[in-house]
């Protein structure tokens, strides 16, 4: 199994990023998959859920109306879009499906 996340980067505040994360090992579009973030000095937290079909998909309060989650089943590929990002978004950010996680992407957002 490997979770593979890609996309993160230096952004300005306001920016956007979109965030992949390619699976390969089990059955992709069978689980609900996770995008969980870490900033320096703090616990690790969900981010967003998106079912294995895609069309449920939860944030937590301080994402929701900024990022999105989305999944492409047939490149068993998951996605977040972060729009109006701001320096609180700063952190890595995994991946996170059927038991395993990825090893995270670097966002930093700073003029």
């Amino acid at each position: 199994v490997q979770l593979v996340e890609s996309g993160g980067g230096l952004v300005q505040p306001g920016g956007s990023l979109r965030l992949s994360c390619v699976a390969s090992g089990f059955s992709f579009s069978s689980h609900y998959m996770r995008w969980y973030r870490q900033a320096p000095g703090k616990e690790r937290e969900l981010v967003a859920t998106v079912s294995g079909d895609g069309a449920t998909t939860n944030y937590a309060h301080s994402m929701e109306g900024r990022f999105t989650i989305s999944r492409d089943n047939a490149k068993n590929t998951m996605y977040l879009r972060m729009n109006s990002l701001n320096a609180e978004d700063r952190a890595v950010y995994y991946c996170n499906g059927a038991h395993y996680w990825g090893q995270g992407t670097q966002v930093t957002v700073s003029s």
